[in-house]
């Protein structure tokens, strides 16, 4: 990856300064820097906030771990979708153009380098539900996907969050530098993490998170630009498309795609 244009002193300005990014939790901390990566690759014509308001205002409205369809800087206007959306729609219409462009990349590295559907399908949709929620995100995204996809899918993108901070290097996949860069020496995942790394190891599915690591290295290249169509196909062998619409079948994450539909609904 390459994070050249990550400016650290802004980049903890932005958090609120030293003494805030002390006090919050490495997960916290490597999700805010995911953030601020897939937002470099956001290009579209979005609102910019006024230069004149000074940042801490911002960040008291809308809280880290929101979900980025929540800021009106980002989604100035919500495009409805049809009465009964599929995951297509919401990679055209709501995931932001950031997110799209990082799991298409990952999912095109995941394809072009021969992994099997199941790599390619988790690829694609692995961080997805930053649209709606960043904190825990991999745990959300887990929730919001099950009902959809093959459980192999849905566990590795659960686990990939713990097996992030940790380095595989049968696969290739070295420890990001990047978070110590930024953070420190010190930079020490949280109790849940470790234990979740300790479980994530030992058991037969740990690729599936390992390779989501792996395909999430390439997210960020920006010299390549696949094409959502390019995974059609693969979504239509992978995804199990509910005739009633996403948000509208009564699964167990029903509700989260609706939020997405109407992140306005103030109820």
């Amino acid at each position: 990856m390459n994070f050249e244009n990550i400016d650290r002193r802004a980049f903890i300005a932005k958090l609120g300064g030293a003494a805030a990014v002390a006090g919050m939790t490495a997960s916290t901390l490597a999700d805010a820097l995911e953030d601020e990566l897939v937002q470099e690759l956001d290009t579209e014509n979005v609102a910019k906030t006024a230069e004149s308001e000074p940042p801490e205002q911002k960040r008291a409205n809308i809280r880290q771990g929101a979900g980025s369809i929540f800021d009106a800087d980002r989604y100035p206007e919500i495009e409805p979708l049809p009465e009964k959306p599929t995951l297509l729609d919401f990679f055209e219409r709501r995931f932001s153009n950031g997110v799209v462009q990082h799991c298409l990349r990952s999912a095109h590295h995941a394809l072009i380098s021969g992994q099997d559907e199941v790599h390619i399908m988790a690829a694609l949709v692995h961080d997805t539900i930053m649209t709606l929620m960043k904190a825990d995100h991999g745990y959300w995204g887990a929730d919001l996907l099950a009902p959809y996809v093959d459980e192999r899918v849905s566990w590795g993108i659960r686990y990939h969050q713990a097996a992030r901070f940790y380095p595989d290097e049968e696969v290739g996949y070295e420890y990001p530098d990047l978070y110590k860069q930024m953070f420190g020496e010190n930079f020490i995942p949280e109790r849940y993490i470790q234990d979740d790394y300790k479980y994530l190891r030992k058991h037969k599915w740990y690729m599936h998170a390992r390779m989501i690591t792996v395909n999430d290295t390439y997210g960020f290249d920006k010299s390549i630009n696949p094409s959502l169509d390019d995974f059609v196909d693969i979504i239509g062998r992978n995804f199990k498309q509910p005739k009633q619409g996403l948000g509208f079948d009564n699964s167990p994450s029903a509700h989260m795609w609706r939020s997405m539909i109407n992140p306005d609904r103030p109820l």
